[in-house]
């Protein structure tokens, strides 16, 4: 009786152009997950609606949002009908557009594992960013130099924390990968990182994640990273190198004082080592006058400048705290750059997680 009034669960038909494949997204699964599942090479980053990346376009069909999506999309995106795919759960059966790469086709990614392993190898870069080297039982896959993984520490935090690859796949045995982790105050994986020996502690490695990786190069490169952002452009740099492209690159590097600067020497040795040019512009927003510091001071978007770029062929890739991408993005664009010529990855720590969901973010990797 009243059996009329039932509401289809699932599962549901997801039509997904220009690939013209169709996927199975089952009740209570959101779409971009059921798309990961089958292999599809969907752009996305935080995977919890907060950076945008995995936006598409609803073509036709009923979606349910899990959250709202005007935390992250545009009065102009959602009126002309862009949804998250992670935050989308399916009403009926659906159409919709993803972003493709220039070419017409996604870049290939590795699939996410999940391995058991051990750090190999703790090195203080600054008084608050440690290099951690972790060796694995098994491998990730060849991830790509941008991409994150999920840490866990068993028996010490169980909710997965975000880091960059601080190294192209090149750069790091079969079984090794080393991310940089900033000490964040109260957080709980980092605080347990930072106030003892760690050396042979187990951890699980979940990865690679994330479609924060080199575009092929068309004209010249604006890098810009804020404090441990600085790991996933070291791998980019790693990477252009090992390629041997002949883009021109240039790199700003923001920091507060002197003494959070680091990877200087490696930074000097990849330029000298590139087919192009390197122009490395280190930038302190809060050196005080009188230390001997020559160099740019203020905020790091402030030193991106015109003659950087070529409008019409660069890309800037982008990797920090949420303000200080933010404003890198207005800056390109006030200068000419395009949003699909603009690629980043912002970092939100412990402090600015809400109920375990980032808030306001744009790649909600969370550390802490």
């Amino acid at each position: 009786m009243f059996s009329f009034l039932r509401q289809k669960k699932g599962p549901f038909a997801a039509k997904i152009e220009p690939l013209g494949e169709s996927i199975t997204v089952r009740a209570g699964e959101n779409l971009l997950k059921a798309a990961l599942e089958k292999g599809i090479a969907w752009p996305y980053n935080c995977r919890v609606g907060s950076c945008g990346s995995c936006k598409c376009k609803l073509l036709s069909g009923k979606i349910k949002e899990l959250n709202d999506f005007s935390y992250v999309l545009t009065g102009e995106e959602l009126e002309a009908g862009y949804i998250l795919a992670c935050q989308t759960a399916l009403k009926s059966d659906i159409e919709v557009a993803v972003q493709l790469e220039a070419g017409g086709a996604l870049v290939k990614r590795a699939e996410p594992r999940r391995v058991k392993g051990r750090i190999s190898r703790v090195e203080a870069l600054t008084h608050d960013i440690l290099d951690i080297g972790i060796e694995l039982d098994g491998g990730l896959g060849e991830y790509l130099p941008g991409q994150y993984a999920d840490i866990i520490v068993p028996g010490v935090i169980d909710e997965p924390r975000s880091y960059s690859f601080a190294n192209s796949p090149h750069h790091e045995g079969d079984r090794n990968v080393s991310f940089f982790i900033r000490r964040v105050p109260n957080g709980r994986l980092t605080e347990w990182l930072h106030s003892g020996s760690r050396l042979g502690s187990d951890v699980v490695v979940d990865g690679p994640h994330g479609s924060f990786y080199l575009r092929e190069p068309a004209g010249p490169l604006v890098l810009v990273a804020g404090g441990s952002g600085l790991a996933p452009i070291r791998a980019l740099l790693q990477q252009i190198v090992a390629d041997g492209h002949n883009a021109d690159v240039s790199l700003i590097f923001g920091a507060r004082e002197q003494r959070d600067l680091y990877c200087l020497e490696e930074i000097e040795r990849l330029a000298g080592e590139m087919r192009g040019t390197l122009r490395f512009v280190p930038v302190l927003s809060h050196e005080q006058a009188g230390n001997g510091w020559n160099g740019a001071t203020g905020l790091c978007p402030d030193s991106i400048m015109p003659e950087m770029l070529k409008v019409d062929s660069s890309h800037a890739y982008l990797c920090g705290p949420p303000a200080m991408v933010d404003a890198a993005v207005k800056r390109l664009k006030a200068i000419g750059l395009e949003e699909s010529q603009i690629f980043f990855d912002k970092f939100l720590d412990a402090s600015s997680i809400l109920g375990g969901r980032p808030m306001n973010g744009t790649n909600a990797q969370a550390r802490g």
